[in-house]
């Protein structure tokens, strides 16, 4: 485990914020901070950048690249925004996937991390296809109930405002044009040949999330039902401690229900596979401040670091 000195360069947003909360109280880190006053100077961020071992950019996509463009010589990266998900020389940073994944991550000069519905997206995909079990043209659905936290400031304060429209009450659905801009990275990790058909929609609740896939049994490459599938994703996450699967049928403990702030502050995330011999549902519970956003980040801060993976985070 080596000691290092860590900027983040955009440290007033939500997921800023949460990075900054959790290493600062660290032996391990150095943390280089910023003049207020200096936040959008380019001269002084580029300095600091480059007195970094490891920069967090949790910024905007166009500032997120100005960023990058600073940096020179040794500094690494770890991207939370969705400029650098799926370029070439990114490394993504959801090592459960798959032992490249997480060596990329560990040797990478640049990391970027998941979105938060892609995360429960990818971990309920990407073991189908890699294992050839759902097919790369399947036409894939996805719904995602998240809390309003994954709307950053913006949204937090819409929804805490004691005079907000009656509409803020009940969930709402959006990103109706199919154009939410998760899809890209949801496609091209998974594999799949084309963007997924996605409904994400949002709560009057902080933080917590169920990203669910469904699927038709007799549509796979091989022959599953609920319960072999759940025994497969068990086996396909088995020695993981972010990424774990819920006992088959323990969706009852809460008469059937998945709440979506049912792991809100845990760094984890555990899937539910339910469902029959013919239509099963893949979901995956999860905080999106948490293996959605800031946990993740620090998790791949470790891994890139030696410390242990777990280290600093709520499991």
């Amino acid at each position: 485990m080596i000691k290092a000195k860590i900027f983040i360069d955009g440290s007033e947003g939500t997921t800023g914020l949460r990075i900054h909360e959790r290493i600062s109280v660290r032996d391990d880190i150095t943390l280089l901070t910023i003049d207020p006053e200096k936040r959008k100077d380019p001269s002084e961020r580029k300095k600091l950048i480059n007195e970094s071992d490891i920069t967090f950019l949790c910024l905007p996509d166009a500032a997120a690249v100005e960023a990058v463009s600073l940096a020179e010589g040794k500094v690494r990266i770890i991207d939370a925004s969705t400029a650098h998900r799926t370029l070439p020389g990114w490394n993504y940073g959801f090592p459960e996937l798959a032992p490249s994944f997480r060596e990329g991550i560990r040797t990478g000069a640049r990391v970027a991390v998941p979105g938060c519905h892609a995360s429960g997206f990818i971990a309920c995909v990407y073991p189908l296809i890699k294992s050839d079990i759902l097919p790369a043209n399947y036409p894939v659905t996805s719904f995602s109930l998240t809390g309003y936290s994954g709307g950053g400031k913006k949204m937090i304060a819409q929804y805490e405002d004691e005079n907000r429209s009656k509409l803020l009450d009940a969930p709402r659905e959006y990103a109706l044009s199919q154009k939410h801009k998760h899809l890209k990275e949801m496609k091209a990790i998974t594999g799949l040949a084309q963007e997924p058909l996605f409904t994400p929609i949002v709560a009057d609740y902080y933080s917590g999330m169920v990203v669910s896939v469904p699927l038709y049994t007799k549509l796979l490459l091989k022959s599953r039902t609920a319960e072999s599938l759940h025994d497969f994703y068990e086996q396909y996450y088995a020695g993981e401690a972010f990424v774990t699967v819920a006992p088959f049928g323990s969706e009852a403990e809460d008469a059937g229900f998945l709440a979506g702030n049912k792991l809100s502050g845990w760094d984890g995330m555990k899937l539910f596979i339910t469902g029959n011999d013919e239509r099963v549902m893949v979901s995956a519970v999860f905080d999106n401040l948490g293996k959605g956003a800031s946990g993740a980040a620090i998790q791949c801060l470790n891994i890139m670091t030696g410390a242990p993976e777990t280290y600093g985070l709520n499991l």
